[in-house]
């Protein structure tokens, strides 16, 4: 099972009475070894390498991550201070708009402001220069050449508002700008990162010999086996070489992909026709929304697609919305109330996207270490969570 590569043996053979769930447990450990690759392309390529707390922003694993990157992505200011205190080194941010009220903060705790238009620019840029703090500022552009397949995630479809083309841009770069910034990739290999690269230079290669540096955002997925790092490591090189630039990459999901799972309770089961329905203590809509936004069908450890084994169930959440469904999944032996359930892949873009709807209980946040086989709970939450929330 590809997601569940990384994880530890004792991780995956738990009791069940150290687990109160719903739980999200990362392995640390896991954590270590993907840290570890994205150490080691550093090291060959020259780039800089910055965890994007969007999909991964738990401040109890800051310490492995202090240890290999050099800083954080932020989108807004709660992150950006985030970043600060909790992860160190370089901030990096980028909003597709900056509320004045809250750019005081940006500015307190990024090194790196990126803008995603000229008036954005324009309309921020004393404030930056009157705070006296060495922020280098930089566009986001839009290349026009969309690599996603997924409407939702790409930011290169007809009417982006995400970056400017070269129209919008103009002929040359604004005083005070120091580098460009681009965001185009979701889960993808290295292959489209040189199909990306390609396009850029096409539509803005006679600025960058102009830039300082660049940013080539997320959606690197490096640590996937099969991901083509070498290619990676040239690329790098070849235009730090060649425009005498810094390069950034901020992945997200390469940093935590495999490195954890999340713990659910069966609480019922009920029939309707030819379908037996398990209801969880965890919710596609609130814990794992990805599910149906993507939308994709989690693994689940020891269990198989529809069919294949003995018995087959129809996975769904506690909340009330009639498609909070996991998906359908068959076990060797009946599934009944009270028995644990793990779904593996569960650390990147999903312990950042829970919600309380319907007031369901957000799962615990938890980390193993598997050197000494610790189970430690970072965070519980309970009603105080959710009440003074709304």
């Amino acid at each position: 099972m590809e997601s569940t590569g990384l994880l530890s043996p004792g991780l995956l053979n738990l009791d069940s009475d150290r687990v109160q769930t719903p739980a999200f447990i990362v392995d640390r450990g896991a954590l270590r070894a993907n840290l570890a690759i994205l150490g080691d392309v550093q090291d060959r390529s020259g780039a800089t390498i910055l965890l994007a707390l969007k999909a991964f922003a738990s401040p109890g694993f800051a310490a492995e991550v202090r240890e290999v990157l050099p800083g954080v992505a932020a989108s807004g200011p709660h992150e950006a201070r985030m970043g600060k205190d909790a992860f160190g080194g370089t901030v990096h941010t980028y909003s597709p708009a900056y509320s004045p009220r809250y750019f005081s903060d940006v500015i307190r705790d990024s090194d790196h402001i990126v803008f995603n238009s000229l008036a954005e620019f324009t309309r921020h840029h004393e404030a930056v220069i009157a705070s006296g703090r060495p922020i280098a500022c930089g566009l986001r552009i839009n290349p026009e050449h969309s690599e996603v397949t997924t409407a939702i995630y790409d930011p290169c479809a007809p009417g982006s508002r995400l970056g400017m083309t070269r129209e919008q841009l103009g002929d040359e770069l604004p005083k005070g700008i120091s580098g460009l910034h681009f965001h185009t990739l979701c889960e993808l290999g290295a292959d489209a990162l040189e199909r990306t690269l390609a396009a850029i230079e096409t539509r803005f290669g006679d600025l960058l010999p102009k830039l300082a540096w660049i940013n080539w955002g997320g959606g690197h997925h490096i640590t996937k086996p099969g991901y083509d790092i070498d290619l990676l490591v040239r690329l790098v090189q070849e235009w730090k070489s060649r425009y005498a630039l810094e390069v950034f990459l901020e992945p997200g999901e390469a940093i935590a992909i495999r490195t954890g799972i999340l713990v659910a309770t069966v609480l019922d089961i009920t029939h309707n026709g030819d379908i037996a329905n398990v209801i969880l203590d965890t919710s596609a809509t609130a814990h794992m929304p990805d599910v149906l936004e993507m939308p994709y069908r989690p693994e689940l450890i020891g269990a198989s697609e529809a069919g294949v084994k003995a018995h087959t169930y129809r996975l769904g959440g506690m909340s009330c919305l009639a498609g909070d469904v996991i998906g359908d999944y068959s076990f060797d032996a009946p599934l009944a109330p009270g028995q644990q359930l793990t779904f593996a892949d569960m650390s990147h873009y999903t312990i950042v996207k829970t919600t309380n709807f319907n007031g369901v209980q957000l799962p615990s946040i938890m980390a193993y270490e598997p050197e000494t086989d610790v189970l430690e709970t970072l965070s519980r939450f309970g009603y105080e969570s959710y009440a003074t929330r709304l």
